[in-house]
Formats: structure tokens, sequence, C-alpha cells
């Protein structure tokens, strides 16, 4: 309630009988927010006329000289004020559960202690909005969820296609056609039209009295002679027994019609297909009709107006400029007017009988005939002109013309090297010969006339020739490397060492400069011909020139690879022993070298290459090993025995040679001398990686007892080894102790916490088990311990999508992917995770971040393959098995496509391929591969058994 306060009285005598009064409280205090002085007794003052300025009538008009309408009166100002105070508290503003529209206390005054209850209010409604926000948000998006599920976008159903069009050229984009209605008037108003058919006699009436009528008189069938409607007519004989016989204006209605359906039938057949799918219209007939159209748009038909104009303007100015005739020829030939353009570009050659591109142009224009007789005219103006000679040897269909006229051509210019090379190809080899013999006089400096010559002559004849050559053209490289390319066809490659020292030598003397690069690509030409000598001469002999020395092998590694990948395989044979030569100690070129002999040379040249590298490397373990894998391969077992015994001479106590030995006698069957050698292994060089291979070998031979007591003993030595207590708990595993298993891995993550494969696999033993909690745990746990583990991760979510829990799934990989932006295995787990339509979408969020990962590529075959699209899913299969040969789930899912969709040999070529790669990594490949029941399988049966295994199911 309002508080009314009297004004405070003056103060009284002391005499005042109000002494003996008691004081009111509320004197001295402040007065209270809003309070007037006078209300309550109603003494609020007064306002005078300056106070508020003068009165204004109603009429007047206010002071804002560009108000708007129904603003610019006092009157009208007023009223509006008027109706903004007024709440409407119309029966139809009122709702039963929200009452009024708008506030019924709005005009009262808000005061302090309103934005008090104001802020309480709020701030329970946040309350309780944050006590629901959770539940709500979740099962929003699961509903909003479902109903994309049912009701995918229009946008993502073309997402695929909308992604397409940033590949769209300008052309392409210009010619999409505008959106309209074509249609015509009629078309888009649609009217019931009455169709009257008119008879025979009144087109023939019409025909012969040329009369333009579009109405038939009413009144026609009315005559004084009472005849029938229509026979009244001026015709000749009208009155006369002939009277149905037309007279000059003779009109055949059947032909009319047959011609019509005649007409109907060519245009049907131009522009429909047959039954079968192939098209009647012919393409090149199409292009040619399209290009000799006259352009029907106005816009174009005033540009070629405007350059006629322009082009007659240049003519009359400058007669004498032959590309002003030219392009005027070439304007009307455009325009489909080629009699005007023939006549126009032969008023050039008169204005203009010195220009080469004249005549030329009048010859294409002219027909057959024409056109020789203008060549004809054009050679009596310019006699000196290889161009025009040319052109009339085109024109000549018969090849004794042709000779002819390049002959009589050659007798007035015979320093012409393209008359010549026209000349020779038309002749018989010994022809040729002879001609080519007067060209070289001609033309002695042409490299190519003296190689032409040189190769149709003999031996004895060539090397003369080619000595001629060097004296005239002391400065060109490709006539020394002709000789010895000579020398080479002729048994003399004694001769081929010489003579490309000696060119370089001659060349240097001569002031050129040898460039390498130049001679290289001159060696992989020899290389391709067959000139293995010359290629590998060139090669020895230009290879050093321009290197630092310390850039020396670095530089040589790259020229190889740069041959072989451009098919110069000699070449890069070449390279590599000269680098072999210069550095016979260094093991990385004996290596890239063997490699290189492995992939494309033979095993011949393998083996010979190898024994010359452990000779000068003899503690590079890994030569001794592919040569003992080299004659293992070619069941030589005695000699792959001895090289292994040399390299334990060279490499005493060597891990990776006692292993190689242990598994060469392994896989011939030979497990006792495995044994042995394991044994003596364990004696003299015991490592980890010996002892596991120990506890494998009794493992796959069923001896399960031995190889628990040898893991147990190797564990005392090597607890931080996490295979061994993997392979202790897949021992107890196989032999169906879970809780003897669930021990080894919880013993090994205490030593090896860090080891993914040991939680991965106590997780799946839960899971097996039916402990789905136990499972997540750990694998949380994990994660914990191992931060951004992509593997940890892509279990976890693999976990819940076998549990059938999707939605947790999709909220697991979302988080994994957030802290593993980069891992391509998560990537390519997510894009099969998505519905259909967004896995497109997916791929390409998944490419951006991760381009070359092979997870990655191979997802995006599996998306092409899934949907149908085989050559490209090809070509992404052939990428990642590109990038990462080492990927045996590629190879896989790749011959799995092929024995889908290919033929025999392209799996042949598929299984082969695998096979030089030999894989050994791949979630798919491992399960198989290193199965103790399948250890002593190929590759090749690997694969098979990998890809009869995969399912279509993404």
């Amino acid at each position: 309630m309002k508080w009314f306060w009297a004004v405070k009285p003056p103060p009284m005598p002391m005499s005042s009988p109000l002494m003996g009064k008691k004081k009111k409280p509320f004197l001295g205090m402040a007065a209270p927010l809003g309070y007037v002085p006078g209300l309550g007794r109603g003494a609020t003052g007064f306002t005078t006329r300056s106070d508020i300025g003068p009165a204004r009538d109603a009429n007047d008009p206010v002071d804002d000289r560009h108000a708007p309408p129904g603003q610019r009166t006092v009157g009208d100002k007023m009223k509006k004020n008027q109706e903004d105070d007024e709440e409407d508290l119309n029966d139809t503003n009122y709702d039963e559960f929200n009452g009024y529209a708008g506030s019924l206390f709005s005009s009262g005054p808000y005061e302090k202690d309103d934005e008090e209850a104001d802020a309480i209010y709020a701030a329970l409604d946040k309350r309780m909005d944050e006590r629901r926000k959770e539940r709500r948000e979740l099962r929003e998006k699961d509903e909003i969820e479902k109903y994309r599920m049912e009701r995918p976008k229009i946008q993502q159903q073309f997402s695929d296609l909308k992604r397409k069009l940033s590949g769209m050229s300008d052309e392409e984009w210009l010619s999409i056609p505008e959106v309209g209605d074509a249609r015509n008037k009629r078309q888009r108003n649609p009217r019931y039209e009455k169709l009257t058919p008119v008879p025979d006699s009144f087109f023939s009436k019409h025909l012969t009295t040329g009369d333009k009528h579009t109405t038939v008189d009413p009144l026609q069938g009315v005559s004084n002679l009472n005849l029938p409607g229509g026979l009244e007519s001026p015709y000749p004989g009208g009155m006369t027994p002939g009277l149905m016989t037309p007279g000059t204006g003779e009109l055949d209605m059947r032909k009319i019609g047959q011609a019509r359906n005649t007409l109907m039938d060519m245009r049907l057949s131009q522009v429909s297909d047959s039954v079968s799918g192939q098209t009647v219209v012919d393409p090149k007939g199409y292009l040619t009709d399209l290009n000799s159209m006259i352009p029907t748009h106005g816009g174009d038909i005033s540009d070629i107006k405007k350059a006629r104009l322009l082009l007659k303007s240049v003519r009359e100015t400058n007669p004498h400029h032959p590309p002003a005739w030219i392009a005027s020829a070439r304007l009307e030939e455009v325009t489909g007017k080629l009699q005007v353009a023939r006549n126009l570009i032969m008023k050039g050659t008169e204005m203009c009988p010195k220009s080469e591109d004249v005549w030329l142009e009048a010859a294409r224009l002219q027909p057959g005939d024409t056109a020789k007789a203008v060549v004809a005219q054009a050679v009596r103006h310019l006699p000196g002109s290889v161009r025009i000679y040319i052109r009339a040897a085109e024109l000549e269909t018969d090849v004794r013309a042709k000779k002819r006229v390049l002959r009589k051509a050659l007798e007035n210019v015979s320093k012409s090297v393209r008359l010549w090379k026209t000349a020779v190809e038309l002749e018989e080899p010994e022809d040729a010969r002879i001609m080519l013999s007067r060209a070289v006089e001609c033309c002695p400096t042409s490299v190519e006339l003296w190689l032409a010559l040189a190769r149709l002559e003999t031996y004895e004849n060539a090397r003369r020739v080619l000595n001629k050559a060097r004296e005239n053209i002391p400065t060109d490289r490709h006539i020394w490397i002709t000789a010895a390319k000579l020398e080479e066809a002729n048994g003399n490659t004694q001769m081929v060492e010489k003579i490309v020292d000696r060119a370089i030598t001659s060349l240097g003397a001569n002031g050129v400069e040898i460039n390498r690069e130049q001679w290289i690509q001159d060696a992989e030409e020899c290389d391709k011909a067959g000139s293995v000598a010359t290629c590998q001469a060139v090669i020895r002999a230009v290879i050093g020139i321009g290197i630092e020395e310390e850039d020396c092998k670095h530089t040589w590694m790259e020229d190889a690879e740069s041959c072989v990948s451009h098919g110069a395989l000699e070449c890069a044979r070449a390279i590599y022993a000269h680098a072999l030569q210069m550095f016979p100690s260094k093991k990385s070129v004996w290596l890239r070298a063997a490699y290189f002999e492995k992939n494309h040379g033979t095993r011949e040249s393998l083996e010979a290459l190898l024994q010359r590298a452990v000779a000068h490397c003899p503690k590079a373990e890994v030569l001794w090993l592919m040569g003992a894998k080299s004659k293992w391969l070619a069941e030589d077992v005695p000699a792959a025995r001895s090289i292994l015994a040399l390299a334990f001479q060279a490499n005493p106590n060597s891990e990776e040679i006692w292993l190689a030995a242990v598994k060469l006698e392994s896989e011939n069957n030979e497990y006792e001398r495995a044994r042995r050698l394991l044994a003596k292994a364990r004696s003299s060089a015991p490592t980890a990686r010996v002892f596991m291979k120990s506890v494998k070998l009794e493992w796959v031979l069923g001896n399960i007892e031995a190889a628990h007591e040898l893991c147990t003993e190797a564990l005392k030595h090597y607890e931080d080894f996490p295979k061994l207590w993997m392979m202790r708990g897949q021992i107890e595993e196989q032999s169906e102790h879970n809780e003897k298993a669930r021990e080894a891995y919880n013993q090994g993550l205490k030593k090896c916490p860090h080891s993914m494969s040991l939680w991965l696999l106590l997780s799946r033993l839960e899971e097996r088990v039916g402990q789905l909690t136990r499972a997540r745990s750990i694998l949380e746990k994990s994660r914990l311990k191992n931060p951004q583990s992509p593997d940890l991760w892509l279990e976890s979510v693999r976990l819940e999508f076998r549990a059938g829990l999707k939605n947790i799934a999709n909220t697991l990989m979302a988080k994994a992917l957030q802290e593993c932006p980069n891992s391509g295995i998560l990537w390519a787990e997510a894009v099969f995770l998505e519905a259909r339509p967004q896995r497109k979408t997916k791929s390409v969020d998944a490419l951006k971040k991760c381009e070359h990962d092979p997870h990655v590529l191979l997802a995006v075959a599996k998306l092409f393959w899934s949907e149908r699209k085989i050559t490209k899913a090809r070509e992404w299969f052939l990428r990642t098995v590109k990038i990462e040969p080492d990927l045996g789930d590629a190879w896989a899912l790749f011959y799995k496509f092929e024995m889908q969709h290919g033929t025999e040999e392209q799996q042949e070529e598929v299984r082969k391929r695998c096979e030089n790669a030999e894989p050994r990594h791949g979630e798919l490949w491992c399960a198989e591969s290193k199965h103790v029941l399948y250890w002593q399988k190929k590759i090749g049966e690997i694969l098979t058994q990998v890809a009869s295994k995969i399912k279509n199911t993404f």
C-alpha cells in the first residue's frame, strides 16, 4: 500500500499545550521511494502555461515536418498515445491458461520489489529448466535421429550430387538451361476448342482464287442456282459437267497426307533411338550440321552485322592487309555464306598476291579442282613458299602426282628440310636412300636427314655417313649416340665406350655444355630401343658430371628410382653398379640394389649381387638373410643352410640369423633340428624373441605342456615382454582355462600397462564369457592409462555396437574422434557407423583429415563397392595397396572384390602382387596368419582363406 506523508509543521512555542503530546515515530526519517509531498490531501501543486508551452488546437501540425501519415497533427498524436495507454481487456484477448495477452498492470510503476520478484521467478524457472534439460535434450536428440532416419532431408539425399558440382567447368555451368515456362500461351491456358473438319473442295477453291480468308462465309452455301454449297467458284468449268474436276490449281490431298507422314517419319528417325539402345543419329554429321547452322538469335545476328561492317572498314582502309581478308572470309564461312567467303578471299589474293596465308586460306575454302588451280596460281606468285608446295601435295590424291609436286618443289626450294622429309617419306627404301644422299648435300646441317640416311645405309657406309655428319655438325650429341648404337648393333661393343668418351671430349672442346639430365634421357631412350651397352656407357660417362662429392650417393639413388619409374631398368642397373663401385662398403646402397634385382631382375642376378654384397659388408645380417631366403624360395635348402652357416661365422650369436635358421628348418618340417637350434640359441644368445619362438614352436606342434613350461621360464627372465604374457593367456584360453587366462592377462598388464594387445585380449575374454560390464570397465581403465590410443577407442566402439547399443557406440566414436582426430582407423569405422545416405559425406570428412591413410582409402573403396561403382572401387583398392602394401586386410578385400567383379587375369594379378608384397599386418589377416592351425600356410593360401571369410555386410 502507499504511504501518504503530510508536510512537517513549524515548531510550536514552549508554552503550547502540544508540548505534552508524543512525537511521531516517522519524523526525521528519509521519505520512501515515490513519495510526493501533499499527495494525500490533494495539495499536489499546479502547472502554468509557461511550463507546458502555448495551447494547441487538435488540427495544428506537429513539430516534426517529416512525420508519417496519421501522425502529422496534434490530435493524431494524442489519439495514438491514448490508444497505446489503454489495455485491450476484450474477451477475445483472454486465454484460460495464460490470461490476457498483455499485462494487466503494465500501466503501473515498475518498482524495486517488482524487479526482485521477477528475478526470483526467473531464477526458479532457470533452475527447473536445468533439472529437466539433460533428459529433454536426450529425448529430443533421439527423436530427431529417428525422424532423420525415417525421413532424411532432401539436402542429405542429394549431398553426393551437390558435391559433384564442384568439378563442373564454367562451360558446363553456363550450358544449363534457364528454368522457365517454355509453353506457348495456348498450352499455358488450355481451353476447350472445337475443331471442324474442312472438305478438300474448300482448299481447292481457295488455292485457285488466291484468296486469303481465315473464316468461311455462312452465306456461301446459298445460291440462286440452288447448287450445293461451295460450288459457286470462279475456276474454269464451274457450270460444266466437269464440275468436280479441278482446273489449273490442281491439288491432290492424298499425296499431301503421304508427304506429311513421310516427313514425320524422317524427323522421328533422326531424334529417336532404336529398341536396342543404339542411336540412329550420326554424331559427326550432327556436329557438322550444328557448325553450319546460321545463328537465329537476334543478338548473334547483330554481332555478325557489326563484325561485317568493321571488317569491311578495315579492308577499305588498308586493302593490302592480309588478316582482314582472311577474317572476313572466315566470318562469312561461319555464317553459312560459303560462296561469299570464296569471293572475298579471291579478292584478297588479288589485293595481297604475296601473302602466303591468304593463298592457303583460298585453297582451303575452294573445292578440289578449283583449289588446285588456286595453288598453281599461288606458286607463280610465291615460287619459294614451302607451305604452298606442301598444300599442293596434300591436294593430290595420287602418290605419283604427290611425288611430282614435291620434286618440282625441291627444284625451286632445295634447302627446305621439311620438303625433303616429306618427299623421302613417299619413296621406297632404295629411292629414299638416293634422295637422302642428295638431301644431306643440300641441307648439311640437318641432323635428322643425316641420321635417316645412316639408318638406310650398310654398316660401312653408315659409319662414313656419321663421320661426315660429325664434321658438318660437331656440336650435336645425337650423331655420337647413333654411332655408338650402330657399333653395338654390329657386335663391336668394345667400341661403344670409346665413342661415348670421345663424344664427351669432342663436345666439350667445341664449347657444348654437357647437360646431365639430357644425356640420361638419351640413355633411357637407348634402353627402350634395346641398345643396352650404349645406355650403360652413357650412364657411366655422365653420371658424375656436375655433382658434389657429398651429394653423389643421394643423387644417384634418386636417378635410379627415376629410371625405374620410366621403365629404363638397364639405366637403373648401370647407376647402381656405378654407385657400388664408388661406395662398396655402404650397406644401404647394396640393399637398394638387392631390392631392385629382387623386383625387376632374375634370381641369378640377385644371388650374384648378394654374394658380392656379403663379401663387402659381412656384418649386414639382412644381406645374408636375403641370400638364404632366395635359395630357400628356389627350394635349394642345403645352399640356404650353407649361407646361414657363413652368416654365423661372420655374425656370431646374431638373433636374426638364429631365428632365420630355425624358420628354415621348421618350414621344411625339420622340427628336431629347429628344437636343437632354439635350445642352442637359448644357451648362447638368450633373448626374449628366441624364447618366444621356442614357445611358439612347441605350441603349434601341439606340445602344450612344454610350451607352458618354456613360457614360465621365459617370464622369469623377461617379465616385461608383453608377447610372452599374451601367449600364456592364449594357451590357457585354448585349454578353456578362463580364470588362468584372466590371471595371466592381469599379471601381464601389471608389468606392461602400455601394451594395447593385452588390454584388448582381456576385454575380449570378458566379453566372450558374458561379462559385458567388466569388459567395458577394462577398456575405460585402459584408455585412462593410455590416452589418445585409437585401437582402444575402436574396441570400445565395437564392443557397444556388438552389444546392440548403437547410440552409445556413436557417442563413443564422437569422443574418440575428438581425442584422436587424425586416426585413420577410427575414421574408417565412423564411415560405416553412419546410415547409408550420410556415408559419403563422412568419407569426405575422413579424407580431409587423413588423406593418405590406408584404412581411410580402404573404407572409401568399400563404400564404392557397396554402391556398385566397380571402376572407382578398383581405383581406390589399387591406391590403398600402393600406399601400404603391408596391410593384409586391403589385399584380402581387393581379392574378394576381384573374385566378384573381375576376370581371372585380374584375380591372378592381385594374388601375385600380394605374394610379392608379403603383408604381415591387418586385423583380419593376423587372425588367420597367426593362428596356430595355419602357421605353415603360404601367403596365397592365407589370402584365399581371409577373402572367403569376408562378407559384404557394409
